[in-house]
């Protein structure tokens, strides 16, 4: 090729891969939570027994509602685990919104009888980006690994072609949408299965106010305190409490 025509070649070349680039900025993503619960209670204790007469997964749906300002985590379409019982994963009614104009989260967490409101900073989590590449609902996703509670791994899919750093639960801080997320030590996946490019109204404080106000640290400490006695299922529930 001629040097001549170089320049135009690059030009070219741009523009194909801006025109093949596609760009979110506002809408509605649908997840699914899927858990693998007959894992999750292990090959011991009581809740092991009961295997054989429940489902092995639990699925739970939830939407969230962005913008380049904040972003909406809610429950989405009602699915019956009334097999489950007790068994069933906690957090199905969790919300969080954030504000990305101030850095503060706002969430409502049922746990066990009591509700709390954490309003505390987004958090920051040391992602680690890595090389590995998949599409998730017709967008190019990379994928990063982070802990959580100093041992619990956790791996996310994100979207530069959605340029808003948020994703389910309290997860964000990537330079772009989270589209799938995994805790493997709580056998749990959250995955979108759907993006709606549509006007998303932005809140100026979240949508909810119930609950005892408390920082994300307190409460976890309040667990601590409280679940030091059960064991395994203890720990988990302070997993639970932190995502």
């Amino acid at each position: 090729m001629s040097l001549k025509y170089l320049p135009l070649f690059l030009l070219l070349l741009l523009s194909a891969t801006s025109a093949d680039a596609q760009f979110t900025f506002n809408g509605k993503i649908s997840y699914e939570r899927k858990t693998n619960v007959h894992k999750l209670w292990g090959e011991e204790g009581w809740m092991s027994e009961w295997k054989d007469k429940v489902p092995k997964f639990s699925l739970n749906y939830y939407e969230l509602n962005f913008t380049m300002e904040s972003s909406y985590y809610k429950p989405g379409k009602e699915v019956d685990n009334t097999k489950l019982g007790w068994g069933a994963p906690p957090g199905a009614e969790n919300e969080v919104f954030v504000d990305f104009k101030t850095n503060i989260v706002t969430a409502s967490k049922q746990i066990y009888e009591q509700r709390f409101l954490i309003q505390d900073s987004m958090r920051k989590l040391k992602w680690r980006i890595t090389d590995e590449i998949r599409t998730i609902a017709n967008y190019k996703c990379r994928k990063a690994v982070t802990r959580i509670c100093d041992s619990v791994v956790v791996v996310a899919f994100y979207t530069e072609d959605i340029p808003v750093s948020g994703g389910p639960e309290q997860f964000g801080g990537l330079p772009g949408m989270i589209l799938e997320l995994a805790v493997p030590r709580l056998y749990t996946t959250w995955l979108a299965t759907e993006i709606s490019v549509v006007t998303v109204k932005n809140p100026e404080e979240a949508p909810f106010s119930k609950g005892k106000k408390i920082k994300q640290n307190e409460l976890v400490g309040l667990l601590q305190k409280s679940l030091k006695d059960w064991g395994k299922s203890g720990t988990r529930n302070i997993w639970w409490s932190s995502l």
